[in-house]
């Protein structure tokens, strides 16, 4: 039984690596890497560090950093484009 659970959880863990993988690639040939997207945002002039940055499956980046002065700054970048979108 144990054997059969841990087959199941690694059947399970393999297709989401796998979806995950097809999902990295088709944003990749749709538009801008995120290595791109990011280089663009830490030239801004008050880019200080990255916080975090994530893909939304609407279509774009969500990304949070800090400033020179401290703000904490959350913007979405278009995967297609590069451009800042409204926040939803």
């Amino acid at each position: 039984m144990k054997t059969q659970i841990a087959i199941a959880v690694g059947a399970l863990v393999i297709s989401f690596a796998s979806a995950e993988a097809q999902d990295a690639k088709q944003r990749a040939e749709e538009g801008k890497k995120p290595s791109e997207i990011l280089g663009e945002v830490e030239r801004r002039p008050d880019f200080q560090r990255l916080i975090e940055m994530s893909w939304n499956d609407r279509g774009y980046y969500e990304i949070e950093y800090r400033t020179t002065d401290k703000a904490k700054v959350e913007i979405n970048i278009d995967a297609k484009s590069g451009t800042p979108v409204d926040q939803e």
